[in-house]
C-alpha cells in the first residue's frame, strides 16, 4: 500500500478542506497555514503534518469560540422564536 505524499499541492489542501485554492492560498498569504515555496516557479507546498495542526487548531479555536458564546438562555430563546416566524 503507498504512503500518503508528505507535501501537499494547495489544490490538494482546498479540496481537503472543502474549499477554493484562492481560500487555501490566502491562508498560506496570511500565515495561517503554514506553506513552503519551491522551485523557480515558486509552487506552494503544504506539509500534511502542518495541515493536520491547522486543522486541529480550528477546531480549537472554534470549540473556544463556543465556550465563550454559548448558546442558552435568551440566544436560544430568541434563536428558537426566530425559527418558528420562519415556519
Amino acid at each position: 500500500m503507498a504512503e500518503p505524499p508528505r507535501f501537499l499541492l494547495l489544490a490538494d489542501v482546498a479540496e481537503i478542506l472543502n474549499t477554493s485554492v484562492a481560500q487555501v492560498y490566502a491562508l498560506v498569504r496570511r500565515k495561517e497555514l503554514l506553506a513552503m515555496k519551491i522551485g523557480g516557479r515558486g509552487q506552494w507546498r503544504v506539509s500534511t503534518d502542518h495541515l493536520e495542526d491547522y486543522i486541529s487548531r480550528m477546531y480549537s479555536e472554534a470549540s473556544d469560540f463556543i465556550d465563550e458564546h454559548p448558546f442558552t438562555g435568551k440566544d436560544a430563546e430568541e434563536s428558537a422564536d426566530d425559527s418558528d416566524a420562519l415556519r
